[in-house]
């Protein structure tokens, strides 16, 4: 893996998952990046024991990092602190909105007294507004945000099944800090980024709010189809697996209805010319879908929808993804053994498989991390 980070040191007083996503990844690029955890260490940790006694969030977001364990209630651990911002370049921090401010470490103070540095806080509803001191997990903003209302079925709405919200803001705090290490290269100066959980995934939900802003037209919770593309979804086929295809275009729609349901009358049909009929006209159309794939098993719709130029995949389950051909995983040490993991997407000058660095227990680096910095926080302490 390459590493344009090295030699930019990370300080992330980081919990949970959103921080610790943008700081892995970070650490991932070559970053030093200290993790500042309370004496009973990141409740991250505790999530669940599944991995080897350990937290499965845990071994995936704190790779390649360095634990040091601080009392930021005691002068002396935050005169550590203190010492170690002052030497990075970037800090990172997502605790209970306003905590940082009361323990002397609000972002804007510090950027006065280290202008070099980038800060970033992460929150769930930012920095202002009538929800700004709320705590806010990813479910919690997932109903906010509106997400959980078009997911699910027509029985009632759903959670996305991974923690979208706090992976949307992690990713957005990662790109946004790439961006100011860029700018300080033209300035000299940091920046202060705020990211919250509900702007990020907010983001994500404009296709819906456009629609419903400028024509009223309301997303449906659809379950394994698409809310506004029809036909696109997941069929049962007749071995009882289920295939997913798509139509997006007035070309795809052609082949579909002429090469795999072989009525090619249904393109002049009233009502399924184009895609905002057959949105209306859904249930008639899949009535017709549904039993043209009931009489084909999966491996042969699968083989027609390609031949007829058509995207499709399976409708698979844990087990199957644990298993796909196209899954890259990659070694990893933690502190309890070697596991496997989900390679990072992004693949550098064909590098498929870049090592990654081990998971720390907690406070593995605290008497390395003290030492090195004792001198600075003494010396502080004495100006």
């Amino acid at each position: 893996m390459i590493t344009p980070l090295k030699g930019i040191t990370v300080v992330a007083v980081e919990q949970a998952v959103a921080a610790p996503y943008a700081s892995s990844r970070l650490a991932d690029a070559g970053a030093r990046v200290i993790k500042v955890e309370r004496p009973e260490g990141d409740f991250a940790r505790n999530y669940d024991r599944l991995v080897q006694g350990q937290s499965a969030y845990f071994v995936w977001l704190n790779r390649g990092k360095e634990s040091v364990c601080l009392d930021l209630t005691i002068d002396e651990d935050r005169a550590v602190l203190d010492a170690i911002i002052g030497e990075a370049d970037i800090f990172i921090q997502n605790l209970k909105p306003g905590s940082v401010d009361r323990l002397g470490f609000g972002s804007e103070e510090l950027r006065k007294r280290f202008p070099r540095l980038i800060t970033c806080d992460i929150s769930g509803f930012g920095e202002g507004g009538v929800f700004s001191h709320l705590k806010a997990y990813d479910l919690i903003v997932q109903a906010e945000a509106g997400l959980c209302a078009i997911t699910g079925t027509a029985h009632g709405p759903a959670r996305v099944g991974v923690s979208v919200c706090d992976i949307s803001a992690g990713m957005t705090a990662h790109t946004a800090i790439l961006q100011a290490l860029l700018q300080r290269e033209r300035t000299g100066l940091g920046t202060g980024i705020q990211v919250s959980l509900f702007d990020a995934v907010a983001d994500w939900m404009n296709v819906p709010v456009l629609q419903f802003d400028y024509s009223g037209y309301q997303t449906k919770r659809a379950g394994v189809n698409h809310p506004s593309l029809v036909p696109y979804g997941a069929y049962r086929c007749k071995d009882g697996k289920d295939v997913i295809f798509s139509v997006q275009n007035d070309r795809e729609w052609v082949s579909f209805c002429s090469n795999f349901l072989r009525k090619p009358e249904l393109t002049r049909r009233q009502g399924f010319s184009e895609n905002m009929q057959r949105l209306g006209n859904r249930a008639e159309l899949d009535e017709i879908i549904v039993e043209r794939f009931s009489e084909i098993s999966s491996e042969a719709a699968m083989a027609e929808l390609e031949a007829a130029g058509l995207a499709y995949g399976r409708l698979n389950d844990i087990h199957a993804l644990s298993n796909h051909p196209h899954l890259r995983r990659l070694p990893l040490k933690t502190p309890e053994g070697d596991i496997q993991v989900i390679a990072p997407a992004a693949i550098f000058d064909s590098v498929k498989r870049p090592s990654l660095r081990p998971v720390p227990a907690l406070g593995a680096h605290s008497d390395a991390i003290r030492n090195e910095f004792r001198s600075i926080s003494r010396h502080r302490a004495n100006e």
